[in-house]
C-alpha cells in the first residue's frame, strides 16, 4: 500500500508541475514585463516608449515580431522603419499590418533603400490591391529623419528594437549622434557560440553580414545594447498544437500572419504544405520579447566586435553587450507568444 500510495503521490505532482509550472512561467514574464515598464507620474507601470526598425518581407518572421509587437501591452509604439531593399513597398505592408491591428496611430517612416532593389519582396501577394494612398495613418517619406526627431524630440528614453541589416540606424547616428544618449538598443544581430539551427560553430548572420560597415558603426555606438544572436533566436520554431493555435486564431493580426506566410511562401516556391504545419524559424520575435523582459534567457555581458567580414566575435577590448546567449525556458517563450497573438 505506500509503495502504492508513493506512485500516486509522484503521479499527481507529475500532473500538477504539467499543470501549473507553464502558468508560473508566464506569470514570472508578466511581472518581470511589468519591473522592465517605465514609470508613470502615479506611479503605476506605464508603457515602454519603442520605435521598430524591420526588414519585414524579406523573411517572413518580421511579420510574426510585428504583430508580437501590436499585441503586446507593454509598448507605446512612437514609430516604425522599414529597411533595406524596396523600403516603399515595404512600408505598404506595414501600413496595411498596422490598419488589420487597428493601429493606425502608430506613424511609419520609409527606410533607406539600400541593397538589392531589383528582386521586390515576396509578400507583395498580400498588398496587391491595398491603396497607400488611403492609409489613415502618418508615413513619413524619411524615415531615418522621422527616427532621429522621434527620438530627440521624447521625454523618455527610446528602446530602439533593430530586426534587420543597420543601414538606417547608422545613418541616423551619423546624421544625429546625440540619439545615443537617448536610446536603449535592442536587436536581433549576430552568432556567438551557435549558428544557424543551433550549429556548433558562430555563422556570419544576415542582419549583420549584409551591411558589416553600418553594423560595426551601430555595435560602437555609445549606448545600452541588447542582442539576441543565433544562439537563442535561431531555435524558435512553432509546431504542432502551438502553431496550430496560431493558424486557425481569428484574431486579425495572427491572421494577417498567416495570410503574408502563404503569400511569402508561394513567392519563394517553398512547399505550401509547410505552412499548414509549423513556422519557420521565428528569430525576430525574441527581439521583441527581450525589450519587455529578459527573465527566459541567460544574459552575458561580453565584448563584441563585428568583423569586416561579418562575424560577431568576443573580444574583451571591445564594446560590452549584453547578449542573450542561452534559453532558461523555451517553452515558456514559445507559449508567450502564442498567448500574445491568439488573445
Amino acid at each position: 500500500m505506500e509503495i502504492t500510495k508513493q506512485l500516486t503521490d509522484k503521479r499527481c505532482m507529475r500532473i500538477i508541475r504539467a499543470l501549473v509550472l507553464p502558468g508560473l512561467a508566464m506569470l514570472l514574464v508578466a511581472v518581470s514585463s511589468c519591473a522592465n515598464l517605465s514609470s508613470s507620474p502615479d506611479g503605476t507601470c506605464g508603457r515602454i516608449p519603442v520605435i521598430l526598425d524591420t526588414d519585414i518581407c524579406d523573411d517572413i518572421d518580421d511579420t510574426w515580431a510585428l504583430a508580437l509587437l501590436l499585441e503586446s501591452p507593454e509598448f507605446d509604439v512612437k514609430l516604425i522603419t522599414t529597411a533595406v531593399g524596396d523600403t516603399p513597398a515595404k512600408t505598404k505592408v506595414v501600413a496595411k499590418m498596422l490598419e488589420v491591428a487597428g493601429r493606425t496611430d502608430i506613424p511609419i517612416g520609409t527606410g533607406l533603400k539600400a541593397g538589392d532593389m531589383s528582386r521586390g519582396h515576396r509578400q507583395d501577394e498580400w498588398v496587391k490591391d491595398y491603396d497607400l494612398s488611403r492609409h489613415p495613418g502618418k508615413i513619413y517619406d524619411d524615415g531615418v529623419q522621422a527616427l532621429i526627431d522621434t527620438i530627440m524630440n521624447s521625454p523618455q528614453q527610446i528602446t530602439l528594437i533593430a530586426i534587420g541589416p543597420l543601414p538606417n540606424i547608422a545613418a541616423a547616428i551619423e546624421r544625429e549622434p546625440r540619439i545615443v544618449e537617448k536610446v536603449k538598443f535592442v536587436g536581433m544581430h549576430g552568432s556567438i557560440r551557435r549558428g544557424y539551427g543551433g550549429g556548433s560553430k558562430p555563422d556570419k548572420e544576415y542582419n549583420v553580414v549584409a551591411f558589416a560597415k553600418e553594423a560595426q558603426k551601430v555595435f560602437t555606438a555609445d549606448w545600452d545594447m541588447t542582442i539576441t544572436p543565433l544562439d537563442t533566436c535561431g531555435i524558435v520554431t512553432l509546431k504542432r498544437e502551438k502553431y496550430r493555435r496560431v493558424f486557425i486564431s481569428d484574431n486579425p493580426p495572427a491572421k494577417a500572419v498567416i495570410e503574408n506566410y502563404r503569400a511569402w511562401a508561394k513567392a519563394g516556391d517553398m512547399d505550401p504544405a509547410l505552412v499548414n504545419r509549423q513556422s519557420t524559424t521565428l528569430f525576430d520575435t525574441v527581439a521583441i520579447y527581450l525589450a519587455i523582459s529578459r527573465n527566459l534567457v541567460k544574459i552575458e555581458n561580453l565584448g563584441i566586435r563585428v568583423t569586416d567580414d561579418g562575424y560577431t566575435v568576443i573580444d574583451d577590448n571591445a564594446k560590452k553587450i549584453d547578449c542573450a546567449t542561452k534559453w532558461k525556458n523555451l517553452d515558456a517563450f514559445e507559449d508567450f507568444l502564442v498567448e500574445r497573438l491568439t488573445k
